[in-house]
């Protein structure tokens, strides 16, 4: 049961089709926090929400928390026997009921989703204008190897003398280029279902994490991502009264993110011993020196809620920025690798020609 809960995070926010997606979520926790923050009860909040929802799948499932609650269980209790829900959200419910601030979690759960769809929105909006790119490179790559270099080859068999390296080199590529690309998308394939297998072992996590994070610009960016979120959720569970070490598990179980999962790991048996939150954060790299001194102060003072709070939406507004810096900086990059990989070819093609007096005399 402990596995299947520890599914990882990022996996599920890359899958499709999903019965209870996170802009559902979104406006389920706003919807619901509202509800409860009025004075009405959980069960007839509960009853109001699923009378005004629409999709069917959704229904169901929120049916069947119903259900749940009526014959006895909690509603975070109800949540997890859904099988909709991740491990951070029913346990920041459990931790709302048991404190008596069940609307302020459901509000901060809002703000979690709404930041998600926010920055998945960002990232589309990024990558759709390159990779419809990308397609069409390939496809004129296609064409110009398959149809265009051919029809010159043909001609350049008439002349009976030796063509420039480049041209050879490129033609040599047009005969096989159809070959290569298959096997590319071969390679690719396997890649990526050897990479989905061992998705859940250390070494594969470990490899990839650091790989990702070695990504000039996009590493940068992936690790904001993963520390914003961070900062997020310990400020909501710290805000809940949650105690420091049941609020790092939790924090574990959601991320989703190998180095932070194994600095935290870490943190939490020096705290068991007697250290400071700061003191284990100081030894990962993955924590930057101003998260470092700012847990460091608000340790000091007991404000580590507002300092996380803060933090997140720092990290947000750097996100923010680096996807806008990332959208300006691939669009003129494609244009220049397009027009190179075009005007190789052509050159490639015409430089016989420029000796076609010579081959004439």
């Amino acid at each position: 049961m402990k596995e299947q809960e520890n599914i990882s995070f990022l996996q599920k926010e890359l899958s499709f089709g999903k019965v209870f997606p996170d802009k559902q979520k979104e406006s389920f926790y706003t919807e619901f926090a509202s509800l409860l923050e009025s004075g009405i009860a959980i069960q007839r909040a509960l009853s109001l929400l699923i009378e005004e929802q629409e999709k069917k799948k959704i229904l169901g499932v929120l049916e069947g928390i119903s259900a749940d609650l009526v014959s006895g269980s909690t509603l975070a209790e109800a949540m997890r026997k859904s099988g909709h829900f991740i491990s951070y959200e029913y346990q920041s419910v459990r931790i709302g009921e048991e404190t008596g601030r069940l609307h302020y979690v459901l509000e901060h759960l809002a703000k979690f989703y709404s930041d998600k769809v926010k920055l998945k929105r960002q990232l589309i909006g990024v990558f759709t204008y390159p990779g419809f790119v990308l397609l069409i490179t390939i496809g004129v790559l296609y064409f110009m190897l398959n149809s265009v270099v051919p029809m010159f080859e043909d001609v350049f068999k008439q002349f009976g003398q030796e063509l420039p390296f480049l041209t050879q080199k490129i033609i040599g590529l047009s005969r096989y280029f159809s070959t290569f690309l298959i096997g590319f998308i071969l390679f690719v394939g396997a890649l990526s279902a050897y990479g989905y297998s061992q998705r859940k072992e250390i070494w594969f996590r470990s490899l990839t994490a650091k790989m990702a994070l070695r990504i000039p610009v996009f590493g940068k960016l992936i690790e904001k991502i993963y520390l914003a979120r961070m900062c997020q959720s310990m400020s909501l569970l710290l805000s809940a009264k949650t105690p420091l070490v049941s609020t790092l598990d939790l924090v574990e179980e959601m991320i989703g993110f190998y180095p932070i999962e194994h600095a935290l790991q870490e943190v939490k048996q020096g705290i068991r011993k007697g250290d400071s939150l700061h003191v284990g954060m100081s030894r990962f790299p993955i924590f930057d020196k101003r998260m470092i001194s700012l847990t460091k102060i608000a340790e000091e003072i007991n404000q580590l809620d507002a300092t996380y709070d803060r933090l997140a939406k720092q990290y947000q507004d750097d996100i923010d920025y680096r996807t806008k810096l990332i959208g300006t900086i691939i669009e003129p990059l494609i244009i220049v690798i397009i027009g190179s990989i075009v005007g190789v070819i052509m050159v490639s093609m015409y430089l016989p020609m420029f000796n076609l007096s010579n081959v004439i005399k």
